[in-house]
């Protein structure tokens, strides 16, 4: 029996020795030595004067040539104008559907007046190329840009009859609609 009440006093012991104070003692703010995570304050340190001139002006000397107005990206060359013979274009009539010829190839496109950043939302079935990647497109002084998600122009195209559109893409590949 005297087993019995040394073994649960020792239980007790036992139990009370694993518990200890764990939480923060926000009084103690002894430092260091007092309490191993604090952390002093910064102490302010002494701004240097600010200088102030003219800048340079803009388009500089730089080690960079500037790129010419019309050049696509992978060094193709594209009209960044419409032709003069132009006829002129309105979003209205650009929406539905349309037949695209593209580099020999043919596929369909789709434009909406749904707004999609600065255009409108648009897309192709089976393109190839630049066009797989349209998402959108606006019109812009007598002509229509195509662009990609990323809101890039992919090409472009003037109007040039009832029913039909021509232009190019930015690889330079012609580009035409019709319905």
């Amino acid at each position: 029996m005297q087993f019995r009440y040394v073994a649960t006093g020792l239980a007790v012991v036992m139990s009370l020795a694993g518990c200890q104070r764990t939480s923060y003692d926000y009084n103690n703010n002894s430092g260091p030595s007092g309490n191993p995570g604090y952390t002093p304050p910064l102490q302010a340190q002494p701004v240097p004067q600010v200088q102030s001139g003219a800048l340079p002006p803009p388009g500089g000397s730089t080690q960079f040539p500037t790129a010419p107005a019309n050049a696509a990206p992978g060094g193709a060359n594209v009209a960044s104008a419409a032709p003069a013979a132009a006829m002129d274009v309105t979003k209205e009539a650009m929406v539905g559907n349309w037949r695209v010829s593209n580099g020999g190839a043919s596929c369909d496109m789709f434009l909406t007046l749904t707004n999609l950043g600065s255009g409108s939302r648009g897309g192709t079935r089976g393109c190839a190329g630049e066009l797989s990647s349209m998402g959108s497109w606006e019109v812009s002084n007598k002509m229509v840009l195509f662009k990609n998600r990323a809101g890039d122009t992919i090409g472009r195209v003037y109007k040039t009859g009832d029913t039909r559109y021509d232009g190019t893409t930015n690889s330079g590949q012609p580009l035409g609609l019709s319905r």
